[in-house]
């Protein structure tokens, strides 16, 4: 799988395990930055890494900030992007089952190294189940498309 992923200054520490982690399971990651610590601001990385996952060039994606709450609401204003924040597996894993999530977005203050991997882990073991659950996905593209 080919995953897009970002962060701002305050997940850069974190998306560099996540990154490996990642590649150590055999995905492509495409890394649309921050590379530093260096302050920045995370609207820029949660935009370039969901043009990535709305346009095809990459499957699915993962970004993190200090909360997960500001990139994902960045990420979100991408159309196709259905990016949930998660600070445990459980819901992770039923945002894809359910809702057909593209993006995962958590926050590097939120939760620590180890979870977040679990984290991730779950959510891209989820698999959309469609079903009763299209309906509503299809519900919040017709939202989405009103604009």
């Amino acid at each position: 799988m080919k995953i897009a992923i970002g962060c701002d200054h305050v997940g850069y520490e974190l998306k560099k395990r996540v990154i490996d982690h990642l590649t150590e399971k055999g995905h492509e990651v495409v890394d649309f930055g921050t590379n530093s610590t260096e302050r920045t601001d995370y609207p820029i990385y949660g935009e370039k890494a969901a043009n990535a996952v709305a346009s095809g060039e990459c499957d699915r994606g993962i970004v993190i900030c200090g909360t997960g709450i500001g990139i994902s609401i960045s990420a979100n204003k991408v159309k196709g992007i259905r990016c949930v924040v998660c600070s445990e597996p459980y819901s992770a894993l039923l945002s894809r089952q359910h809702n057909d999530t593209n993006m995962l977005a958590f926050g590097s203050r939120v939760v620590g190294g180890d979870l977040a991997l679990m984290i991730v882990d779950a959510w891209l073991s989820g698999e959309y189940e469609g079903g009763r659950h299209a309906r509503r996905v299809q519900m919040i593209s017709d939202i989405e498309s009103k604009r």
